[in-house]
C-alpha cells in the first residue's frame, strides 16, 4: 500500500468535516470533505452513511501515526478505469465489497430495532440536541467532565499495564483454584456480568471466581470464609480509597485468613489491588506490603469501569481474551462518535429512552434477557442508568427481568397491569450451546410435536411471542437489540454502547451522569449509627 494507490475504505465515522474511514487490513484515516468533490456539500450526513464503503485513492501516509489520508476528487478517469480493469470489472468488484462487508468485524453484529415502539420519538426534534450533547461529551464541557476518561479509553488505555494483567492473570491460574473478587457497584459488577455472560454459569474452567465486599450479610460472609479456608484462593481488592466499609471489611477478613494459612511472604504473591495510581489507604498499604497494583483512572467513575483493570484483571482471571474486549469497545467507540441521529444506534436508543420518561410519562425502564447467564448483565446495567439519572428527582427506575422465568410471574403485570414501564430487550441470536428435545414413545406430557427442536429454535418462538403479546396485546414499547453472537468482542461492543447511551440520555435530563450524592446519605447516617468519629 503506497501513495496513489486506490483501495477500497469503509465509512465508519462522520464527521463535518469529512468521512473517517477503515481499509481491508484494518488501516484508518480521513477523507477531508474538500477531497470529496468539486462541488459544495451542504449536509454530509445526508450523502453518506456508516458502513458505506467507497473507492478512495491515498494521497498521504504517516507512518508515525498509522494514519492515512484519501480522496475522491482527484481520482482519474483513467485511475478508475484502470482499477476495475484489475478487479476484472465492475461485477467482481461488487462481490468483494459485499464480501468485505459481510465478514467485516466492526459492530455489525448488533442492531437495534424499533419497530415495536409504537410511540418512537420524533428524531428531528432532537437533532440538535444531540449534536450539541455529543460535542459536550467530546469536549469534556458538560457537568461531570473530569470523569470522561472512558469515553476514550478503549483507544488509550495503558497497553503495558495490560500486558501486565494478562502475565499476571496466568500466574494466578496456574497457581491458585479459587480468585475472590472483593469490591462493590462498579468495582465487581462488570466483572461479575462479563464473567457469567461469556464462561456460563456453570463452566469446567480451572479456576473459580467468587465475590465478596458487596455486603454486611454475616451469613454470606461467614459461609465464603467457610469455603475458602479449605481452598488455595487469590485476592483481587478493587477500590479506589480503599476506605469503602463493605470492601474494607471482607478484605480485613481475607487477608486475615489468607495470611493464617500461607504465611505473610507468600500472601503478598496471592493479593493484588485496583486503586489510586498515587494516594489512598489500599495504595498504602499495597506499596508497604508488596502487592501487584493497577489504576483505577481518576477521570472514570466506578459504574464506569468495566474496560479498566476494575473489570479486565477478572476477566483475565477467568480465561477471557480481554483485548478482544477492549477491540469490541474500540470499534463501539468508532462507530458511535457520531452525532448523525438517523444513523447511529446508540444516541438513537437515548432519545427514544428519553422520550418515554419525557413525552410518554414512563416511569420504569425493564431490562429483559433470554439467558439466565446475562441475569448480572442486567445487575450492571441497573447501575449504570439508575446511579446516572435517578437524581435531582429525575429518572428512569431500571429494573430487570429473566425470561421466559419470570413471565410467570412478573409477565402478568407487564402484559395487563399498570402502564409504568417499556422494555429493553437484549436478544443473543445464535447460543454457543444447544440441545435438541427428545423422542418419548408414550408422550404423556404431549411434546412430541417438538421433537428434533433445539432449545434455542424454542426459545427464540418464545421471545417472538413474547414480543409481540406485550407490544401489540399489552400496548407496551419495546426497544429490541439483536447480538449475533455473546463473545468478548460483542461484550466489550455491548458496554460501550450503554456508557455511551448513558451518558446522552442523562444530559438530555440536565442533570450529571457522572456523581451520586444520593449514596451518600445512608453512608452518613449509618456511620453515626456504629458510632464513628466525626459523624
Amino acid at each position: 500500500m503506497k501513495v496513489n494507490d486506490l483501495v477500497l475504505g469503509r465509512i465508519i465515522n462522520i464527521k463535518p468535516y469529512g468521512l473517517f474511514l477503515e481499509l481491508e487490513d484494518g488501516s484508518r484515516g480521513l477523507l477531508h470533505i474538500s477531497e470529496i468533490s468539486n462541488k459544495y456539500i451542504s449536509n454530509i450526513y445526508s450523502r453518506f452513511y456508516i458502513n458505506q464503503v467507497l473507492n478512495v485513492k491515498i494521497i498521504k501516509i504517516d507512518k508515525d501515526k498509522n494514519f492515512i489520508n484519501f480522496t475522491i476528487k482527484g481520482i482519474t478517469k483513467e485511475e478508475r478505469s484502470l482499477y476495475e480493469n484489475k478487479m476484472n470489472g465492475f461485477k467482481k468488484l461488487e462481490r468483494n465489497i459485499n464480501y468485505w462487508i459481510e465478514h467485516y468485524k466492526g459492530g455489525d453484529s448488533m442492531e437495534l430495532d424499533l419497530k415495536y415502539v409504537k410511540n418512537a420519538a420524533n428524531l428531528k426534534d432532537y437533532e440538535e440536541s444531540v449534536k450539541k450533547i455529543n460535542h459536550m461529551i467530546n469536549e469534556k464541557t458538560g457537568k461531570g467532565n473530569d470523569f470522561l476518561g472512558w469515553t476514550t479509553w478503549p483507544r488509550d488505555y495503558n497497553k503495558e499495564e495490560v500486558e501486565r494483567i494478562i502475565k499476571k492473570a496466568q500466574f494466578i491460574r496456574d497457581n491458585f483454584e479459587v480468585l475472590v473478587v472483593c469490591g462493590i457497584g462498579g468495582s465487581y459488577l462488570g466483572a461479575r456480568a462479563a464473567i457469567d455472560a461469556l464462561k456460563g454459569l456453570r463452566n469446567n474452567d480451572k479456576i473459580e471466581i467468587v465475590y465478596m465486599g458487596q455486603t454486611f450479610s454475616s451469613e454470606y460472609i461467614y459461609d465464603e470464609l467457610e469455603y475458602l479456608k479449605n481452598k488455595n484462593f487469590a485476592i483481587c481488592v478493587i477500590s479506589k480509597s480503599g476506605t469503602t466499609t463493605e470492601t474494607s471489611v471482607s478484605f480485613r477478613l481475607l487477608k486475615e485468613l489468607l495470611e493464617s494459612k500461607i504465611g505473610k511472604e507468600k500472601a503478598k504473591d496471592a493479593i493484588v489491588a485496583v486503586t489510586d495510581k498515587e494516594k489512598g489507604a489500599l495504595k498504602t498499604l499495597s506499596d508497604q506490603e508488596g502487592y501487584e497494583t493497577y489504576v483505577l483512572p481518576d477521570d472514570i467513575g466506578g459504574r464506569y469501569s468495566v474496560l479498566t483493570p476494575v473489570g479486565l484483571f477478572p476477566m483475565a482471571v477467568a480465561g477471557i481474551d480481554i483485548k478482544k474486549v477492549l477491540k469490541g469497545a474500540y470499534d463501539s467507540m468508532i462507530k458511535y462518535d457520531n452525532d448523525d441521529i438517523y444513523t447511529n444506534d446508540c444516541y438513537k436508543y437515548a432519545v427514544n429512552r428519553f422520550n418515554e420518561y419525557e413525552n410518554n410519562k414512563k416511569s420504569v425502564e425493564m431490562f429483559i434477557t433470554y439467558e439466565p447467564k446475562l441475569v448480572q448483565l442486567n445487575e450492571w446495567l441497573k447501575q449504570l442508568f439508575g446511579e446516572s439519572e435517578g437524581k435531582e428527582d429525575k429518572g428512569l427506575l431500571p429494573d430487570s427481568a429473566h425470561f421466559t422465568t419470570d413471565l410467570h410471574s412478573l409477565g402478568q403485570f407487564i402484559q395487563e397491569g399498570t402502564h409504568i414501564l417499556f422494555e429493553t430487550v437484549l436478544y443473543v441470536k445464535n447460543p454457543s450451546k444447544d440441545i435438541s428435545v427428545p423422542h418419548d414413545e408414550e408422550n404423556l406430557d404431549g411434546l412430541n410435536y417438538l421433537e428434533g427442536k433445539t432449545l434455542s429454535y424454542i426459545n427464540e418462538k418464545a421471545f417472538l411471542g413474547t414480543l409481540d403479546a406485550h407490544s401489540n396485546s399489552g400496548n407496551v414499547d419495546n426497544f429490541v437489540l439483536y447480538v449475533d453472537k455473546m463473545d468478548e468482542y460483542n461484550l466489550g461492543y455491548l458496554f460501550y454502547f450503554f456508557m455511551r447511551a448513558c451518558a446522552m440520555s442523562a444530559y438530555l435530563l440536565k442533570i450529571n451522569p457522572f456523581n451520586q450524592p444520593g449514596v451518600e446519605i445512608y453512608k452518613k447516617n449509618m456511620f453515626h449509627l456504629l458510632g464513628k468519629k466525626g459523624y
